[in-house]
């Protein structure tokens, strides 16, 4: 029978969390063949001149057979996913991660293989995203007023962010990065591993530990292609799917002490809001939240709970 090669995209680099994820991903898909399947990685398509937003059509288009993709990208099909578009909803990570290894990602990858061209093989951990600015420090919404900040492809994402104060730009990764160093924007919101890893952190002198929004990530495959490939590789990809997701969220779990022991205090300002500051912002979004809630089947956020 003739080897198989799984090639798999991302777009965060060498260094991310992802990427060494996926790394495992083909080490252990491997090992489960003894060779028989193959892998290759693909690890910043932005490098290559695409966007962020193109791995699910290289996905579904048979370019690549999988990709690791932020779960926004996938919320208008599977509404379940807009739970993670609102503010605060995560409090505690590992809560999160648990109920998306268990029964609340099971529920989402249904929907998505119902819903969409894609079967997900697991949820990984895109973590909680912080406010960086080159203005002023954040403290409270009334020093987010005016700052044009980019945000990634989300209208939810963007209310809430208006409610906070900012004026919301939101941009594709690769776009943004071209143009940090240009008066387009002020601010941006992220997790530390790409405010460092992206190098946003030489142009934002200030870093508020916010907290808004906690990430996540969907590693998947075509579902056409996944009925394609014989039933040993099938097994040998979820097994190493999730072997590479534990590792991910391990690894994401320890990098926020690593970043913040790299940036150095001469160069950036790391804000780290009170429990009052921190409420200030719970308030500003409270009504966006108590919109969007009610759409969204209360049974999902007893996951996080």
């Amino acid at each position: 029978m003739d080897r198989i090669v799984l090639k798999l995209g991302g777009y965060q680099g060498p260094r991310s969390v992802h990427t060494r994820a996926a790394v495992r991903f083909g080490e252990a898909l491997e090992r489960e063949t003894g060779g028989r399947a193959g892998f290759e990685l693909v690890p910043d398509v932005i490098a290559l001149g695409r966007v962020s937003g193109d791995l699910p059509k290289m996905v579904e288009s048979g370019e690549l057979a999988l990709c690791y993709m932020a779960t926004i990208r996938f919320s208008q099909a599977v509404p379940e996913l807009r739970m993670f578009e609102l503010p605060f909803v995560v409090r505690d990570r590992a809560q999160a991660m648990n109920a998306l290894d268990g029964e609340l990602g099971a529920r989402i990858a249904k929907a998505m293989q119902e819903r969409t061209p894609f079967r997900a093989l697991g949820f990984w951990d895109n973590g909680f995203r912080h406010f960086s600015n080159k203005v002023r420090p954040i403290r409270t919404p009334v020093d987010c007023k005016g700052l044009r900040i980019r945000l990634q492809l989300s209208d939810l994402l963007a209310e809430s962010l208006a409610a906070m104060g900012f004026v919301p730009i939101p941009t594709e990764i690769k776009e943004f990065l071209e143009t940090i160093g240009t008066d387009r924007f002020d601010a941006q919101e992220n997790p530390l591993t790409n405010i460092y890893n992206f190098g946003m952190h030489k142009h934002h002198r200030y870093i508020t530990m916010s907290g808004h929004f906690f990430g996540t990530s969907a590693l998947v495959c075509s579902e056409a292609q996944y009925a394609s490939w014989p039933r040993d590789v099938q097994q040998a990809a979820e097994t190493a799917a999730r072997e590479a997701t534990a590792l991910q969220h391990k690894l994401a779990a320890e990098e926020d002490d690593e970043i913040l022991a790299k940036i150095n205090p001469k160069e950036n300002e790391i804000i780290t809001l009170t429990p009052s500051e921190r409420e200030t912002f719970v308030k500003a979004v409270e009504p966006v939240l108590e919109r969007h809630r009610k759409d969204i089947d209360p049974k999902l956020f007893d996951y996080l709970r």
